[in-house]
């Protein structure tokens, strides 16, 4: 089928996902709103926040394609995720009814059946270039549905504490993230005016960080530190074959960079909530 003739959800991730917006809904009315609209189709486009794999297939030392990384996924296996398990985006395509787990576009296990309901390109490391020109290209390929998914607080990262020395979150790196966000918000209402694409602003800033400061809410315990290694510096390589926490679901971040799996699915949950329908359909 071509893309001309879906009706396309393109999700675009910078370092993670989601933030409260007027006239939430609930999961059950957004999958049926969507579902009444055609809405068959989730494109992936990010970083390591959201790559399933690619990175797996390309030349670059970002890989996350080996223990610990997948220790909880679908039979403990590592697929290039940057966690222990699914990512934000998984758990939205399983909202919609799509799939489980959004697959990764260079795995070369990929069945064109798996294409039908999604697929990523994002790639560890990649972040964003010209945020205009790639929305045009999309549009004018058929993407008719845009979800642009804001920077997190940086400074509550735990490397970045780490390299700052610093216990508590890092206020500086978080006013650049928080500036970051309202120009991308700023974008976006442009481009909806300009180019007429329905699209739609999700902040992840706000969740994340109400998780650091209210880690009882969520079942949290563990806020400063990554589950792996000493939580302090290791992602990537250099979290390779290392020990890990007993239980990441108490931990929000997964190594010193990436959340774990439990707040991967708290971000996609309460950012599909919080969704503006009318900014969508």
């Amino acid at each position: 089928m071509a893309l001309k003739a879906m009706r396309v959800l393109v999700v675009m991730a910078l370092v993670a996902a989601l933030m409260q917006l007027s006239q939430a809904l609930g999961i059950a009315q957004f999958r049926r709103i969507a579902a009444q609209n055609n809405v068959t189709f989730m494109l992936v486009f990010g970083d390591s926040s959201v790559d399933p794999g690619n990175n797996n297939r390309l030349a670059t030392t970002t890989k996350g394609n080996f223990l610990p990384y997948g220790k909880n996924f679908f039979n403990g296996r590592p697929t290039g995720r940057f966690t222990d398990g699914r990512l934000a985006t998984d758990f939205i395509a399983e909202s919609f009814g799509f799939t489980n787990a959004i697959p990764a576009f260079l795995d070369p296990t990929i069945k064109k059946i798996d294409l039908l309901h999604g697929v990523s390109f994002a790639s560890a490391g990649s972040g964003y270039d010209d945020l205009t020109a790639n929305l045009s290209a999309m549009k004018s390929l058929g993407a008719t549905r845009l979800v642009v998914v804001g920077v997190p607080p940086l400074g509550c990262m735990p490397i970045v504490k780490t390299l700052q020395d610093q216990t508590a979150c890092v206020e500086s790196y978080n006013k650049v993230a928080a500036s970051l966000n309202s120009k991308i918000r700023e974008k976006l209402a442009i481009l909806r005016r300009t180019i007429g694409i329905k699209a739609a602003y999700i902040d992840c800033y706000d969740i994340i960080l109400d998780a650091v400061n209210k880690p009882k809410k969520y079942g949290f315990t563990e806020t400063a530190k990554g589950c792996c290694g000493t939580g302090t510096v290791e992602f990537g390589d250099t979290c390779r074959g290392l020990t890990t926490c007993t239980d990441a679901g108490k931990y929000i971040f997964w190594d010193a960079v990436h959340p774990t799996q439990k707040m991967y699915q708290i971000i996609a949950r309460q950012g599909l909530e919080s969704l503006d329908v009318n900014a969508l359909f």
